[in-house]
């Protein structure tokens, strides 16, 4: 007998130590050679007792292979504390924290400890539950238990994730002294971090909490790396630079980790050449920079325009990393990727990409972001396919970059894809879909989608808000967009500027200068282009002194006038007939000036027919950009006023022999969610012959009202008055007005948008269209809004 339990026992401690080889780095190796004893054990006939069982289970759970831990667990008729525990800490660490909790309340109160207790907190702390941890550790408490340092240091990890008042901290830290736990370093850095995360709660003064956690800092015996940067972060996270500098200037130590959060504090606040400056001191003292370092130091590059010093930094971690970790790789890779977009360098920020052993979605939505914010939408669209995951954020850029860049529709057919594929928009996503329907004039959709803004809670957003004002006023409800404005809980700049916007674009001049002069009296700092929104609001409705006013006082603000001022300026003097005071502005400019100018001096001389001035704007434009096509249309259109036919066909012939191309004029109209385009002289379109039977029937009656066709805007030579009346009548502008007459409910208003600007001929036809049909027509061209009431027109004939 004696013999047998010798074997036994001389079994077990062999099993015992092969137990403890099978604690390995490679956990793979290990649940291998676990395995093998286990089943050892079971073909020789050893019966394993406790402490053998729970090693098993250890290596078991250390080897995320639970399920088997659970089978060995479930095979023991009474576990014991150590088991129950084990399991417990594994189940928490995997994120199963209901089958933590499950094997906690299975474990009977007369077994528990201090150890399980701890364990299950921590779990609670690591899965970001604090109330439950918390809660734990008072039912603790309530059972008799005396926590230990572990049982706080989990309590106060999970209490900072949710503690907002002073007194959550205060009773934890007197509870602390009184166990005699506060004195031990990591519940003093424990309860350190309470304050400082409390400190940044709306319902408490943060000065306050900095004070407590200052004083408590001061208490403490000793103090760890830990400690300092606790600190450091604190103060930055409450914005107290200066407090968090001078702590790093009173450490002895030089902690890469302090000096760290001290310059992420600085660029996260704005403060760039201060974090560079730190940055170069601590290369200076030889503290190791790290990748968080690295990144700080290039972001600050990037807010700060300097990318030369990006570069250097850029070549530093090349040549001070030989072999990177995968961490550091991808972290400075990301924000060298960022450096290069900002800075329009998109294909360095490719070849950094493509040269990374591992991406992350930051990696590919910096990319992309690059493509899209430099406007390479072919690219981006190409790049977006490629992505192997497309987070929310993907989907966001490349809707927003094609609404921006004029593929409304594509945006929104991605919009629609995005939401099939189980994303929920946010914010800024709807912003994006709001914009593609203002760019694509679909009013009805662009409603559609405000519904289901409401309807989801983000109305109160303010990206939403602005593209909201815009997209109305682009789809000719100027009203709906000054609804949303007055609405929306908070507006901005961009809100005031689009709002002014909005008004000038509808011809109401006179309400965008005074939103202007409103916007004044709420202390809102005008931009650059609040002053160009309201210097073109000035110019649509012929207010010449108020736009010289506004133009002279920039100075005032600190804003100098860069040339789309002036070009602003001088197309509102143009357009009020004043061409001498245009040609002075012009040559008081400090620059040479540009195409820009002379297209708003060019665009004056067509409306008054000034063909000799006309002339002159367009040779200058000829040299400066010979291939836009608008200057020879412009031109042309001078010389077929003057009836100069041979010098409208030198022009053609002109551009022939240059291979520019006219941009072919189309109107197109929303009836019943269906888009429909319009081209001049229009054949294609499958109602047309109705259309110009219902438009003869239409001029019949408003030639009885004193309507005469224009033909002065017909740019063709013709002999016959009946062929150039008829040409006038196949303008696209027509043929879309008059299908939405013949389609659109009785009464409604009739919304048509055209890519060129709208025919003279055509702008007076719809003033007497609007009086006989009795309904108010909007049309937008390629510059502004024209609404038509009761044969008047919004613009004042200021067009």
């Amino acid at each position: 007998m004696g013999h047998r339990v010798l074997d036994v026992r001389a079994a077990a401690n062999r099993y015992a130590a092969q137990l403890q080889q099978c604690f390995r780095p490679d956990c793979a190796a290990s649940y291998t050679l676990a395995r093998t004893v286990h089943a050892n054990m079971k073909t020789s006939g050893f019966r394993p007792r406790g402490h053998i069982i729970n090693r098993l289970i250890d290596i078991y759970c250390k080897s995320s292979n639970l399920v088997y831990a659970r089978h060995l667990f479930d095979d023991i008729p009474e576990p014991d504390v150590v088991a129950r525990t084990t399991l417990i800490a594994a189940y928490s660490a995997s994120g199963e924290i209901l089958l933590a909790r499950k094997t906690f309340d299975d474990t009977p109160m007369s077994i528990r400890d201090c150890v399980i207790y701890n364990a299950l907190i921590t779990g609670y702390s690591h899965n970001n539950d604090g109330h439950n941890a918390v809660k734990l550790f008072r039912e603790m408490k309530l059972h008799g238990l005396r926590p230990d340092e572990f049982s706080f240091t989990s309590a106060l990890g999970a209490l900072a994730s949710i503690a907002e008042w002073e007194c959550q901290c205060q009773q934890f830290h007197c509870a602390a002294v009184k166990s005699g736990t506060s004195n031990i370093t990591s519940v003093s850095n424990a309860l350190l971090s309470v304050y400082v995360k409390c400190a940044s709660s709306p319902l408490e003064s943060s000065s306050t909490l900095m004070n407590s956690a200052r004083r408590l800092f001061d208490e403490m015996n000793r103090r760890d790396e830990l400690t300092w940067t606790t600190m450091i972060a604190g103060f930055v996270r409450n914005s107290d630079l200066e407090g968090a500098r001078e702590f790093l200037d009173q450490m002895d130590v030089k902690l890469g980790v302090s000096w760290n959060a001290m310059i992420s504090g600085y660029v996260h606040h704005g403060r760039s050449e201060e974090a560079l400056e730190l940055f170069r001191k601590m290369h200076s003292l030889e503290i190791y920079m790290d990748e968080f370092a690295l990144t700080s130091a290039i972001s600050a590059c990037a807010n700060a325009g300097l990318l030369e010093h990006g570069k250097q930094i850029h070549a530093y971690a090349l040549k001070t990393e030989k072999n990177p970790s995968p961490d550091f790789s991808l972290s400075v890779n990301n924000a060298l990727i960022t450096l290069y977009y900002r800075f329009g360098n998109i294909h360095l920020a490719r070849k950094v990409f493509d040269r990374m052993p591992e991406r992350d979605h930051i990696s590919w939505n910096a990319v992309l972001s690059g493509y899209a914010s430099s406007g390479q939408i072919e690219e981006a669209r190409a790049f977006f396919a490629e992505m192997p995951e497309r987070s929310l954020l993907a989907w966001t850029v490349i809707i927003s970059a094609l609404a921006q860049n004029g593929s409304g529709e594509e945006a929104l057919k991605l919009f629609n894809q995005m939401r099939l594929e189980g994303f929920d928009p946010c914010d800024y996503t709807f912003a994006g879909a709001i914009t593609s329907c203002a760019v694509l004039g679909s009013h009805e959709h662009g409603r559609q989608l405000h519904g289901q803004i409401m309807k989801l809670g983000h109305d109160t957003s303010l990206s939403v808000g602005n593209a909201l004002i815009t997209m109305y006023a682009r789809c000719g409800t100027v009203d709906d967009s000054y609804n949303v404005f007055l609405t929306i809980p908070y507006i901005d700049s961009i809100s005031w500027n689009a709002m002014i916007a909005a008004f000038g674009q509808h011809g109401q001049g006179s309400r965008a200068v005074d939103l202007f002069e409103e916007m004044l009296r709420a202390d809102i700092v005008p931009d650059r282009i609040s002053f160009l929104t309201v210097l073109s609001a000035c110019g649509h409705a012929g207010l010449v002194d108020e736009g010289r006013r506004y133009f002279n006082s920039m100075q005032i603000f600190g804003i100098s006038p860069g040339e789309d001022h002036y070009a602003r300026l001088v197309d509102l003097l143009c357009r009020a007939g004043k061409f001498q005071e245009a040609k002075d502005v012009i040559d008081s400019m400090p620059s040479v000036p540009g195409p820009p100018i002379w297209e708003a001096f060019l665009a004056g001389c067509r409306i008054h027919n000034n063909m000799d001035l006309g002339v002159q704007a367009a040779e200058k434009l000829l040299e400066l950009i010979p291939q836009h096509d608008g200057t020879y249309v412009l031109l042309s259109n001078i010389y077929a006023n003057a009836g100069k036919w041979k010098e409208v066909a030198e022009v053609r012939k002109l551009m022939r022999e240059r291979g520019v191309k006219k941009e072919p004029g189309c109107s197109w109209i929303e009836v019943e969610s269906m888009v429909h385009v319009f081209l001049v002289d229009d054949s294609a379109h499958p109602e047309v012959k109705e259309v110009y039977n219902y438009l003869e029937q239409l001029v019949i009656k408003m030639k009885k009202l004193g309507y005469m066709p224009d033909t002065k805007f017909v740019l063709h030579e013709m002999e016959s008055q009946e062929h150039k009346e008829r040409a006038l009548s196949t303008h696209s502008e027509k043929l879309a007005v008059v299908y939405g007459l013949m389609k659109l409910p009785q009464g409604a208003t009739v919304r048509v948008f055209k890519n060129l600007r709208i025919c003279g001929d055509c702008h007076n036809a719809f003033k007497f269209m609007s009086r006989v049909v009795g309904r108010e027509i909007v049309v937008r061209d390629g510059k502004r809004f024209h609404h038509f009431r009761n044969e008047e027109c919004s613009c004042g004939n200021f067009w």
